[in-house]
């Protein structure tokens, strides 16, 4: 019959960790956490900019979770930072714009901001070209948004440091275990899970979570969930700056995006927590949620034909012009060096391209498309019967992962799928109810 769980969550990045975090401080559940790789927070929970994003970015309207997250995002990492002595560096972040369609959005994202919780002229404000040249004299631009309540961490360390917890709380984790399967036990009302790791090995549960970010969608079409749905990959990359730059911006600078419908970034000017500084990410289309070098690509690319084959909201993106035209301007950047650091001295003329020798961290984004072969701007939960399945999880992720699992925690006990704890003891720094409250979706 295999090892026998209440509840089950698959994938230890950032939101599995946090899922876990929330479910085993507040229950006497049987929880495990089910990790493929070796430990945790191997895949986008590190391989990321460590940005706390500022909310003003997020429209309040279409990416409405997104943007609830990341607006109580910002205060639960930094007590939890605090809290455990890791280093929380708000040094906060500059959204320039060199044209009139550019200084629109930036208008546009001052209403947003403050839909989103931000508060005018404290903790965000509009600039014109002088003002922006006081903060940051190195920048060109025509108008900037200087907003003091963004972040740099180390979403790596704090992944590890929430899986700390889990284990002190009582929850399984197992690492090095991949979910091949998932089936509805004919003996009694649990879901198996079928593991892999040279032997095969079963784990019975009561309810699955699913949290497996460039795996989600593959898990959730084999319950017969979100079929209509498929993933497109894009990897982030980036080029670590000579230490000649470390003193060029004292924060980070993002431009406006041409093209926010579609998931290709504008590199940015990105100042790191330990003070490395680098320009990207672009955004290269590849065929797996971790095909980080060729070989690994080429790995994907048959299953990925074949899946593609069968779905039509990718046949119908392939056939959308702007899509094609964008994708093989982030594959000239992938191959050209100083097509990508041009991109970013727009903003900042000082950088040369010859200066830059090593590549970055790559990271890869995995978007869902429609049928109608659209991209889906927030993410998506679903619940069915004995699962639930967070889809489309992507930035700003890391940022709102504490708030959006307190939420989704809370949803759990209410639907009576989660008993409190008989003693009613809060093992960690936050009552859910309270965050589940403001979140307001």
């Amino acid at each position: 019959m295999g090892d026998f769980y209440n509840i089950a969550i698959i994938g230890g990045g950032i939101l599995g960790a946090s899922l876990a975090y929330f479910l085993t401080s507040v229950s006497d559940s049987k929880i495990i956490l089910i990790e493929q790789e070796k430990d945790v927070a191997v895949h986008t929970s590190s391989r990321n900019t460590g940005k706390v994003h500022a909310p003003f970015i997020y429209d309040p309207v279409k990416k409405k979770i997104f943007a609830k997250a990341a607006s109580l995002g910002y205060d639960m990492w930094q007590a939890y930072s605090h809290y455990k002595k890791i280093l929380f560096k708000q040094d906060g972040v500059l959204e320039v714009a060199n044209d009139q369609i550019g200084i629109d959005i930036l208008h546009k994202y001052m209403e947003w901001g403050e839909a989103n919780g931000l508060l005018r002229e404290q903790d965000f404000k509009f600039l014109d070209r002088n003002e922006t040249k006081a903060i940051e004299p190195n920048v060109r631009c025509s108008s900037a948004i200087y907003c003091s309540k963004d972040a740099s961490v180390d979403y790596g360390s704090l992944t590890k440091n929430l899986i700390q917890d889990c284990k002190s709380f009582g929850c399984t984790v197992l690492l090095g275990h991949k979910v091949k399967g998932i089936s509805h036990s004919t003996i009694n009302k649990t879901l198996t899970l079928i593991l892999e790791q040279g032997n095969e090995k079963k784990i019975n549960a009561e309810f699955v979570v699913n949290a497996a970010g460039g795996n989600s969608v593959d898990i959730a079409h084999s319950l017969g969930i979100a079929m209509e749905l498929t993933d497109l990959h894009f990897k982030g990359e980036y080029w670590i700056a000579p230490p000649e730059y470390n003193d060029l911006t004292k924060m980070s600078i993002y431009s406006v995006p041409k093209y926010p419908e579609y998931p290709f970034l504008d590199p940015h000017w990105i100042v790191r927590v330990d003070g490395i500084c680098e320009v990207g990410p672009n955004a290269v289309p590849v065929f797996g949620p971790y095909a980080y070098n060729l070989r690994k690509n080429l790995k994907y690319l048959i299953p990925k034909i074949f899946e593609s084959s069968r779905m039509s909201g990718v046949r119908k993106i392939f056939f959308d012009k702007k899509f094609l035209f964008l994708a093989s301007n982030e594959l000239k950047s992938s191959l050209s060096k100083t097509t990508m650091i041009n991109r970013v001295r727009e903003f900042l003329p000082h950088l040369r391209a010859s200066a830059f020798t090593q590549r970055g961290t790559a990271g890869i984004r995995s978007a869902l498309i429609d049928k109608n072969g659209k991209f889906l701007p927030d993410t998506l939960i679903i619940k069915k019967d004995d699962s639930l399945h967070l889809l489309n999880y992507n930035s700003p992720g890391a940022t709102g992962a504490l708030p959006m699992a307190a939420m989704l925690v809370n949803r759990l006990i209410e639907d009576g799928l989660v008993v409190p704890n008989s003693s009613g003891a809060r093992k960690s720094l936050w009552d859910i109810q309270s965050i589940s409250a403001k979140m307001q979706l």
